[in-house]
């Protein structure tokens, strides 16, 4: 199992250790229309690698394109989706890939639907009040 760390624990590792990275693993569609955590204050940018196709099956190129990004096994690799679930997986195939400092963002980047239907209320990054952005 990958350690999930609060969003916070994220943003403070970004800000304070070179080596971190945050890959988000949601679909262009989610970046696009929904955000993207916001790096600039602490001199990053998110690396957008998804872990699923279109067709919801896992990636084939998803190792490749996180080495494409640049990424080592010396990195400390911060991966987040929407509410944790498919970041745990894409952390887990990172590490069966050899990279050995793989985090999850618990909560994701809108965390668990709340009682009304909506998300980014309860737990994640928006709602840790984090900077994120929209296109």
């Amino acid at each position: 199992m990958i350690e999930d760390v609060a969003p916070t624990q994220t943003w403070n590792a970004l800000g304070n250790r070179p080596q971190a990275q945050l890959v988000d693993v949601r679909t262009d569609a989610e970046w696009m229309f929904v955000g993207l955590p916001d790096l600039t204050s602490v001199g990053k940018q998110v690396i957008p690698v998804s872990w699923q196709t279109l067709g919801g099956q896992p990636n084939p190129r998803f190792v490749e394109q996180l080495q494409a990004a640049g990424l080592t096994p010396e990195h400390e690799i911060h991966f987040i989706c929407r509410s944790g679930a498919r970041s745990q997986s894409a952390a887990m195939a990172a590490r069966m890939a050899g990279f050995t400092q793989v985090f999850n963002v618990a909560g994701g980047f809108e965390g668990p639907l709340d009682a009304e239907g909506h998300r980014g209320r309860r737990a994640g990054w928006k709602a840790d009040g984090l900077p994120w952005r929209q296109n």
